[in-house]
């Protein structure tokens, strides 16, 4: 009878196995309407290209309008991403800058330019800064103004927290960065997937900060080597394509994913624990009272 190849070297060769834990799949932070912010960046050009054909005055003003969209657009484009990890995320900051308010100010500056152009005067340039200001804050709304989930919560220890799961998703996103140099859509897919098991860490730690301590070498340690393996394989590989190396690091990848998923599996386990204990003096406190 035919069997299906599942050596190391295959595709699906370095599997978990069976009764390993598995990650739970974390949803990539994806902003939602970015083609509006596309849509934005395009309309510089309506000040960009009649720039050149007119006078030196009109020019330099053209040219400052679609530098002033440009910058707005990315900045909007740079508030959606913002927003999308604060909203994939149990505890969140708000956004130290608001990229999306800066972006609708720098669009009524720009229309406010090109209305100079247009029609000299005030009325007119700050009835254009006013209109687009106003779409722009329609079509993308505003950032992210309150801190989510910190009620309660120490504002030191979330703190800190915050900051260590800002730097593993630096790491995460070298490692992206990283492999991409391989040229090989499969191992991306496994750096995605290990992303994801990493992940899962951070949320279990955002939702009680405490664990940090008992996180804190996976978050910064194992994904700090995790990164630094990643750079130094996807430079061997581009070159080499060296099958060896290729199954050695994907064998890192699912021992580091197994660590991650069973760290994350025991702080669950450990605050199960401590919710029984909780519940358990309470009905002992009750069983007093009456």
């Amino acid at each position: 009878m035919a069997e299906r190849y599942g050596g190391k070297y295959s595709p699906t060769g370095n599997r978990p196995a069976p009764g390993t834990p598995r990650p739970q799949a974390i949803a990539v932070a994806k902003p939602r309407g970015l083609w509006r912010s596309r849509v934005l960046f395009l309309s510089a050009f309506a000040f960009l290209f009649p720039a050149f054909g007119d006078d030196p005055r009109d020019m330099l003003m053209g040219l400052a309008a679609g530098g002033l969209l440009v910058l707005s657009a990315w900045l909007t484009r740079q508030g959606q991403y913002a927003e999308a990890a604060y909203e994939t995320r149990k505890l969140a900051r708000r956004p130290a800058i608001p990229r999306k308010l800066f972006g609708a100010v720098l669009t009524g500056a720009a229309l406010a330019v090109g209305g100079i152009i247009a029609e000299p005067g005030f009325l007119y340039p700050a009835l254009f800064a006013l209109v687009g200001a106003g779409l722009h804050l329609l079509s993308f709304g505003l950032d992210p103004m309150s801190d989510k989930g910190m009620e309660g919560i120490d504002a030191f220890q979330t703190s800190r927290v915050a900051h260590a799961v800002e730097e593993g998703e630096k790491h995460l996103a070298a490692m992206r960065d990283a492999i991409l140099r391989a040229g090989d859509r499969q191992l991306e897919a496994r750096v995605d997937r290990f992303a994801s098991a990493a992940r899962s860490l951070f949320r279990t730690v955002e939702g009680d900060p405490g664990d940090l301590t008992a996180a804190r070498k996976y978050l910064s340690v194992y994904l700090m080597g995790a990164r630094d393996a990643t750079i130094k394989f996807a430079d061997h590989y581009a070159q080499t394509r060296d099958t060896q190396a290729r199954a050695d690091y994907e064998a890192l990848l699912t021992d580091l994913e197994t660590t991650f998923a069973s760290r994350t599996t025991a702080l669950l386990s450990n605050n199960r624990t401590d919710l029984d204990v909780e519940i358990s003096v309470l009905r002992d406190r009750l069983k007093l009272d009456h």
